[in-house]
């Protein structure tokens, strides 16, 4: 009877630990997946950016012809966070476009019918809600990414994330020599 006994209470310690590590694992794999979706929102947010681009500089380029520097920059700029890689290098490349498009804007300053064209208001619009919704995916997948990151650096989870292979994921940041873009990209006239 005694050994019975023993034997369920061991029986039942080790299901509560399975369950345990099922549900831990689960969790660490939902969060996994919650970071993923979130870095995905943000790719989708970043190519309707590239894709105003190119509208936004033809716009600009009717009216300041001269101003073939800062259509180059802002192209470039384009093309390396197009083509950048990781989380880190994502950053970088995104806030140096965002910096190069201050510029555009400030080019723009300097013709008043540009400001009043139309196209080049509407493209300053979906340009400044494109930022908008920008920042806010970047803030959700920065929290997706903290609690993830917090899951499998916290005991106990830390061994169950350890035992999977779980790593923690980056942070979509600004460097220090990132600091002025910092700022929101402006886009008022």
């Amino acid at each position: 009877m005694l050994r019975m006994s023993t034997t369920i209470i061991i029986l039942i310690v080790l299901a509560v630990v399975v369950f345990w590590v099922i549900m831990a694992y689960n969790r660490l794999i939902a969060l996994t997946n919650h970071a993923k979706e979130a870095w995905a929102d943000i790719a989708v947010q970043l190519k309707r950016r590239y894709d105003l681009i190119p509208n936004l500089v033809e716009s600009v380029k009717g009216y300041a012809a001269h101003e073939k520097t800062t259509f180059q920059n802002v192209t470039d700029a384009r093309t390396r966070a197009m083509s950048a890689s990781g989380t880190a290098e994502k950053a970088a490349a995104e806030n140096a476009l965002a910096g190069t498009l201050k510029s555009l804007f400030a080019v723009a300053e300097n013709y008043p019918e540009l400001k009043a064209n139309e196209n080049f208001l509407q493209l300053q619009r979906e340009i400044a809600d494109t930022e908008d919704k920008i920042q806010a995916v970047r803030r959700f997948y920065n929290t997706t990414v903290m609690t993830l990151n917090t899951a499998i650096q916290s005991f106990p989870s830390n061994i169950i994330a350890s035992l999977f292979g779980f790593k923690p994921m980056d942070l979509f940041e600004l460097s220090d020599a990132d600091a002025a873009a910092a700022e929101p990209v402006k886009v008022q006239f």
